[in-house]
């Protein structure tokens, strides 16, 4: 049998961190998933699907990822129960995520879009200062260029 979920949404707020009594971090958060298609007016839906995390993952949650950001998740759906104030069973179903993947850039505003509608990409932000010196760098040379045999080539 198999239990396998990969979901690719938006947090609808901040993710909520809690510690058991025994001191084991467990974030909880919600995303929201855009649906393949329109409705009938021609309105995009979305799912909202609710999520738990543990552990050091929950910690990297909690400090990374706000409302809006764009995260990957991948787990499985579990259903868990208990009773309700009224007495009433209260049945809850909640993806259990194994992995969260930030794919954001730290930094980026989040949920920014640009002209073209999709997320800003690496090469239209500042690239990193080096530490290396260019000038101990073989590919840098403003010479000509130099020849490579297939000799040389691994494949």
């Amino acid at each position: 049998m198999m239990n396998r979920v990969v979901l690719v949404g938006r947090l609808t707020k901040d993710p909520e961190l809690r510690y058991t009594p025994a001191g084991v971090a467990v974030a909880t958060f919600t995303l929201a998933i855009n649906r393949n298609f329109k409705n009938g007016q021609g309105e995009q839906e979305a799912d909202f699907i609710n999520c738990v995390v543990w552990r050091k993952p929950a910690e990297n949650v909690a400090n990374f990822l706000r409302k809006g950001s764009l995260a990957g998740v991948d787990g499985r759906v579990q259903t868990r129960n208990y009773e309700g104030q009224d007495g009433k069973r209260v049945y809850v179903t909640e993806v259990v995520a194994e992995s969260v993947q930030f794919l954001e850039p730290k930094g980026a505003p989040i949920g920014s879009n640009n002209a073209n509608g999709g997320n800003q990409s690496y090469s239209q932000r500042k690239a990193p200062e080096t530490t290396q010196n260019a000038s101990n760098d073989p590919f840098t040379s403003n010479e000509k260029p130099f020849d490579v045999s297939d000799d040389d080539l691994p494949f």
